[in-house]
């Protein structure tokens, strides 16, 4: 594993304008924290409120200079100011990149940060020798599922029940969420299964999602 440096991922995936991409380091954790309190409460419980969490970065995470680690965070900035954030998780075993996490300050939403930054991912993936990258995004607004689809993903399933969100001051309920994939290897690397094997059920789903 060896995570892309700034100059790499400025080289595979140019942002526009006047933003830039930025390596997290420890004296940023706080900002970070604080940021995401701001744009994205919702995740105050859940699989993502560990990013609320300063040991998460510290045990977890890979920091600008420091060992590497398989959970990786890059900013976007726009001069000094913190416009996005995003997190991407190695699966050695699977040889697979996990886009695990992404947030954009509500002043750059238009700017199509989420694109850029699925863009990244995937060409990092690719770059690590991923076969897989997937995401799993929420259901209440359509605009990370327009970037997944933008950046080429196609949808496989849903997650009902999965995750935990803050819906409403003090009522927390588990939610539905879509799960967006894109496969990195030709499809002759690709073994396909065998009908006979599956349920009529996973049979009729199967051959929906992925007709011959």
């Amino acid at each position: 594993m060896i995570w892309p440096g700034i100059h790499e991922l400025s080289a595979m995936v140019p942002l526009p304008g006047s933003y830039r991409y930025e390596l997290l380091n420890r004296a940023d954790i706080p900002a970070v924290i604080a940021a995401i309190k701001v744009w994205y409460p919702e995740v105050a419980v859940g699989a993502a409120s560990c990013y609320l969490r300063e040991d998460f970065y510290s045990d977890k995470v890979f920091l600008d200079g420091e060992t590497e680690k398989d959970i990786f965070v890059f900013l976007i900035k726009r001069n000094d100011e913190l416009a996005a954030i995003w997190s991407m998780e190695w699966e050695p075993y699977a040889l697979t990149l996990y886009a695990k996490f992404g947030t954009v300050s509500p002043g750059h939403r238009g700017a199509k940060l989420s694109e850029y930054a699925l863009a990244l991912i995937e060409k990092t993936g690719r770059a690590m020798g991923a076969g897989f990258v997937y995401g799993i995004t929420t259901l209440k607004i359509p605009n990370m599922q327009l970037a997944f689809e933008h950046a080429g993903f196609q949808v496989i399933g849903f997650t009902p029940g999965y995750d935990r969100e803050v819906v409403s001051p003090g009522v927390v309920k588990r939610v539905y969420e879509v799960v967006y994939a894109k496969v990195l290897v030709p499809e002759g690397d690709l073994l396909r299964p065998d009908t006979a094997n599956m349920t009529p059920q996973v049979k009729a789903l199967f051959e929906l999602m992925f007709p011959r």
